[in-house]
């Protein structure tokens, strides 16, 4: 494949050297994730500032998982219809309606609705990835995407410590409105720097809308099930009646799917084994980055007095979390480097290894009494989260026709997304469930927090088999475009 041109499809299209454009869309992307954890620290004092019950204000975060979870797909679609560049701005419109209506709501339901906006933007990155593929040249296209992969890291690590500090010292609202400034200023930049997709690349046929609604239906039958078991009981009749709508609506979907000729998700391109596999290690990487992330925060803030707390204030928490996102883009390039080497199916496998391997150095380090421990443990698991979510969008990128690059990337992103859902789910339970006395007060024991790294140990390795095992096609260059499927006719990638 020869190298695409910096610039593409029309003329007076804006142009940008690609290392700008690489930044804008990893700004992007830390942006979009930064939504993501700007309520942690917000999550205790929602009962009090909205006059609601906790179960209530939990819904601030479901509902920007489940948004994120239905539109994530979809956009990918829309992106390879009518141009990634424009269903990134398209995205960033309910980001920063979103981020208003938090900004100026008074009780806990348009606060919901505002987190639900914000979640329909989070196919910000996927996209991005996607436009990569356009609008850089082939010889620089990996050291991208694993940039602009890491920048969720980046935006989720970063977003705690600046959350709480801002939270800690001016006003809540003050949150929303900087996200909402700051998603104006990604906005500006694309609609200034960054050229269009090239029309090549575009996929023809109609857009899916029953598609559409039944995988949403199934996404959020599933979801809701899994992140709210917990509150509402596993064996509850509210529970039992989700998964039962969601094993129901999965394959309803994707026997529609298989009848038509342009469908949201064409079933058959992510049944191709490299696909299939890389989504399947795909989900287990999000299990295992997310455990992490939810042990270690609880372990720095615990009291002292328990024996393995480290009482550390919500700020210092973040600001212990930060490096590890920053880690995660500091690394990337090291595995865009071994991708070029080895091929990312190698760096997808040793991403996955340094995660095991970060989870197991944790197992004697609970309850050392110091936070540097703890560090040392996120810097190792985010490294590897660093290689291993560069390596993800090359191998289904290096297996897809271009005409369908955002949409495989996006549902990809999902399959992560199911993942971290698993994740929050399983890690719950078993913190949940392995208690100590505190003062009559029942809080997660060393051993709970023990078997949950455990846990996450056993999943990273697991990963890393199902990296080692994926197919991967000999091409002249890792991130060439797949030959189209014999049954399947797509047009011809377009020579610079």
């Amino acid at each position: 494949m020869e190298s695409p041109p910096p610039a593409t499809a029309s003329p007076g299209a804006p142009t940008a050297h690609p290392g700008s454009i690489v930044g804008i869309l990893a700004f992007a992307g830390i942006v979009a994730a930064l939504t993501q954890t700007l309520v942690v620290p917000l999550i205790a004092q929602l009962p009090t500032l909205f006059d609601t019950s906790a179960s209530n204000a939990s819904w601030v975060i479901t509902a920007t998982l489940l948004a994120a979870a239905v539109s994530t797909p979809v956009a990918g679609r829309l992106g390879d219809m009518y141009g990634k560049r424009r269903m990134l701005l398209v995205s960033l419109v309910p980001l920063i309606l979103g981020s208003v209506v938090c900004a100026l709501s008074s009780s806990v339901i348009p606060m919901i609705a505002g987190r639900g906006l914000q979640g329909l933007g989070m196919g910000v990155v996927p996209l991005g990835i996607s436009l990569l593929r356009d609008v850089v040249p082939t010889e620089k296209l990996g050291p991208s995407i694993a940039i602009m992969s890491a920048s969720m890291g980046v935006g989720g690590a970063l977003g705690l410590p600046f959350a709480a500090a801002i939270a800690e010292n001016t006003s809540w609202r003050v949150l929303f409105w900087v996200v909402a400034v700051l998603a104006l200023a990604v906005g500006a930049l694309i609609l200034a720097l960054v050229p269009a997709d090239r029309p090549a690349t575009a996929a023809a046929g109609r857009f899916d809308l029953p598609g559409a609604i039944g995988l949403g239906a199934a996404l959020i039958a599933l979801l809701l099930a899994v992140s709210k078991g917990a509150d509402w009981g596993w064996g509850s009749a509210t529970t039992l009646a989700l998964f039962a709508a969601a094993l129901i609506l999965l394959p309803t979907w994707g026997w529609w799917e298989l009848r038509l000729s342009d469908p949201l998700v064409d079933l058959r391109v992510t049944a191709r084994p490299q696909v299939l596999m890389t989504n399947t290690a795909s989900v287990l990487v999000g299990f295992a980055m997310y455990a992490q992330s939810l042990v270690v925060p609880q372990l720095l803030q615990l009291p002292e007095a328990t024996g393995y707390g480290l009482g550390r204030s919500m700020l210092a928490m973040g600001l212990w979390m930060a490096p590890a996102g920053l880690m995660m883009m500091a690394t990337s390039p090291v595995g865009a480097k071994l991708s070029a080497a080895k091929g990312p199916k190698v760096t997808l496998a040793v991403g996955s290894l340094l995660i095991a391997a970060g989870y197991g150095l944790s197992v004697p380090l609970i309850g050392s009494g110091s936070p540097w421990s703890l560090l040392i443990v996120t810097l190792v698991c985010n490294s590897g989260v660093g290689f291993a979510y560069g390596a993800m969008p090359a191998l289904i990128m290096s297996a897809v026709p271009p005409s369908e690059t955002a949409s495989a990337n996006s549902f990809n992103a999902l399959m992560r997304s199911i993942g971290t859902s698993f994740a929050a789910a399983v890690i719950g339970v078993v913190l949940a469930r392995m208690t100590t006395d505190f003062g009559g007060i029942p809080l997660a024991s060393e051993n709970g927090f023990r078997v949950a790294m455990l846990i996450g140990c056993g999943v990273g390795l697991a990963a890393a088999v199902v990296a080692a095992l994926i197919p991967v096609r000999t091409t002249k260059t890792p991130l060439q475009p797949a030959a189209a499927a014999p049954d399947t006719p797509q047009p011809s990638p377009a020579k610079a």
